[in-house]
């Protein structure tokens, strides 16, 4: 399949059947022209949407009646001959055209009804994988390989998701399989198996046709889920609108995951105000700019969301937009391709434990600790990947488990041999217990459970060795934490403190909670060697209370284990930077990105304006002296100096986005 291109397009064309004239504006040259003018190198076009509606000429009955043209054909003719890579979108999860036809292809909640809107909604009804249906999606993409041949550069399938259904089918397999239809865990892992199945098969169908041609299964975001399947994917596409539900912390939490497991990877965001199918709303160009250009830091290609109008006549306002972002884009992307990012500390995800399966959550949703731990180290300026535990731990000098990691004894082993080798590890609240949270698995902890705390709120007391940027007084910990009793040679760092009682209706203090009264007698950080543990979920409550100390409380554990810094820098907490190395080249390339996204409306963060740093210093631990220093892509040299294993430079002024060089 080639390289990824770095400038993409993902391009919806939804279309109700409803509409009567469908691509009657459409001008293949026009198209074509203008995506090469917005400096695109691929897009993303449509043989089959979530209305079910299929856009070429096709032996089936669901072509889109009001289609007079063979619309995805010459999408595809007119971008190949200017160069344009032209992947093919088919939808799988949602298609209202078969759900009407055949409800009994529906994913079935527990007490008979479909999955998805009702019959008096709007949008869009979930069929299961496990029903004939699949063979109609299989028979679909084989027409679209036959007819098109060569000319297929791509698949992007749509809503790979598979509830935990009770149609009749799952019904029937899962009796025969001997898995308990009562039990939603059972339920679950037998639609993980149909999931698995349906990758399989349909990767197996396209290589009998097509050796290589791209694949990719979209579910609206990739975890550790993947690893079981990963086989069946050519390269890994993060859909992440920060309008549209993801946030802004979802991209940079999953790219850090992703970019360890040995695939081609694109953010993909959208030029849409809020999410996908708003047309004619406008993101500000600096939010879309902030967006590619963070892909770009953690080596991402880029891909833009965008949805043809039914006419099929494209929006040039969109392109201006989308090319005043590309053309930088290409400006940069020398400096942004093969990179392996060098970083010090590893974070161990939430999403590679046991799920609640009584959750239900978009599956874009993280956890508040990861959202906590991310956080802190963004702003921080330190430089982390996300791990699992499949993941190497060897690269790292430090790792994290934040706030409810339990261990099983694989995990254990491993931790142990890391700790054992000289790794350093932070611990919070029920990271490091066993699956039941009873006892702590980790010996190296140096602390035995009690139980969970008595009062809460309660406080925390920081010690001398342990209250650097911290006021001499108690802080107020909002979330309940953990009593333990520290073995002999595990060091107090911090102490809980109570207050006078819990708040209840029969005896309160004041508006929100009561007053500290005395020292509690357990710790609540403690050190045995390279081990800390922190006794609340600390990472959590930061992001749920957004509390400095709690930062800082985390910060002073690090720099304990950690006394030197692969960054060091001037730079405020809203400044995020990224490390990498090109290994052809054999240059080191930091990205620095100041753009403050904003809530300026009821539920969307975005960007408008760009606001410059100046004179940011940069002291950077590297091992080796470069031969020169210089800001890319304007090839400014930069004078630099060497000393105690750091290269130290100056960068005169970030405008949003710069890439400071070290060749």
């Amino acid at each position: 399949m080639g390289k990824l291109r770095f400038r993409q397009v993902h391009l919806d064309f939804h279309t109700s059947e409803k509409i009567v004239a469908v691509g009657d504006q459409f001008d293949p040259k026009a198209f074509a022209e203008t995506l090469k003018e917005a400096n695109v190198d691929s897009v993303t076009c449509f043989a089959r949407c979530h209305h079910g509606m299929i856009y070429y000429d096709t032996r089936f009955p669901a072509r889109h009646p009001g289609l007079k043209r063979d619309l995805l054909k010459e999408q595809i003719d007119a971008c190949h001959a200017v160069g344009i890579r032209v992947p093919i979108y088919i939808t799988v999860g949602w298609d209202e055209y078969m759900a009407r036809l055949h409800p009994e292809w529906l994913e079935r909640n527990p007490d008979g009804t479909p999955n998805g809107a009702g019959p008096l909604q709007a949008g869009w009804k979930k069929l299961c994988f496990n029903t004939p249906y699949v063979d109609y999606v299989i028979e679909q993409t084989i027409e679209v390989l036959e007819k098109f041949g060569g000319d297929v550069d791509g698949f992007f399938f749509d809503i790979i998701q598979q509830g935990p259904c009770c149609c009749s089918y799952c019904m029937e397999g899962m009796e025969k399989e001997g898995y308990d239809p009562a039990d939603l865990k059972d339920r679950t892992a037998y639609a993980n198996k149909i999931l698995k199945q349906f990758k399989e098969r349909m990767t197996g169908t396209i290589r009998k046709y097509h050796k290589d041609c791209s694949i990719f299964y979209n579910a609206g975001h990739v975890g550790p889920s993947i690893r079981e399947t990963l086989d069946t994917y050519t390269h890994l596409e993060l859909e992440s609108l920060p309008s549209g539900g993801w946030g802004y912390d979802h991209f940079p939490i999953t790219v850090r995951y992703v970019k360890n497991l040995g695939k081609e990877y694109l953010g993909m965001t959208g030029k849409f105000q809020k999410s996908w199918g708003d047309f004619i709303g406008f993101k500000n160009q600096a939010a879309l700019e902030y967006e590619c250009f963070t892909a770009l830091a953690h080596g991402a290609k880029c891909s833009v969301g965008d949805q043809l109008h039914p006419t099929g006549a494209i929006s040039r306002a969109t392109y201006q937009l989308i090319g005043n972002v590309y053309k930088q884009v290409k400006e940069k992307e020398a400096w942004c391709d093969d990179v392996q990012a060098v970083s010090e500390i590893a974070v161990f995800t939430p999403e590679a434990i046991p799920r609640d399966y009584k959750k239900s959550e978009p599956v874009y949703a993280l956890s508040p600790s990861i959202l906590g731990v991310y956080r802190m180290l963004e702003e921080s300026h330190y430089q982390f990947d996300i791990v699992d535990g499949e993941s190497s731990f060897d690269p790292y000098s430090l790792l994290i488990f934040p706030d409810e990691i339990v261990f099983d004894e694989a995990l254990k082993e491993k931790v142990r041999a890391y700790i054992a080798r000289g790794g350093k590890v932070i611990l919070s609240h029920a990271s490091g217990m066993d699956p039941d949270r009873s006892q702590f698995l980790l010996e190296e902890l140096g602390i035995r459970y009690v139980g969970e705390a008595e009062y809460s709120p309660d406080f925390i007391v920081a010690g001398p060795a342990f209250n650097e940027g911290l006021l001499d007084t108690e802080y107020v910990m909002y979330d309940r934490g953990f009593w333990v009793i520290p073995e002999e040679g595990t060091e107090v760092l911090a102490g809980i403190w109570n207050p006078y009682f819990n708040r209840a209706y029969n005896h309160f203090c004041s508006h929100v909670h009561t007053p500290v009264e005395k020292d509690s007698g357990y710790p609540a950080v403690t050190q045995k060697g390279n081990v800390i543990y922190f006794a609340h979920p600390i990472f959590s409550m930061y992001r749920r209370h957004g509390m400095r100390a709690y930062k800082q409380l985390v910060l002073n554990a690090i720099k304990r284990l950690l006394p030197e810094k692969l960054i060091e820098t001037n730079a405020p907490t809203t400044a995020h930077m990224q490390l990498n190395y090109q290994k052809e080249q054999d240059r080191y390339v930091i990205h620095i990105l100041h753009y403050i996204p904003e809530r300026r409306s009821e539920r969307i963060d975005t960007v408008e304006d760009v606001i410059p740093l100046y004179h940011i210093s940069l002291k950077v631990r590297l091992g080796k002296e470069p031969k020169k220093v210089y800001l890319a892509p304007c090839m400014e040299a930069l004078d630099f100096s060497c000393r105690d294993g750091y290269v130290e430079v100056v960068v005169p002024k970030v405008l949003g986005h710069e890439m400071v060089v070290f060749e």
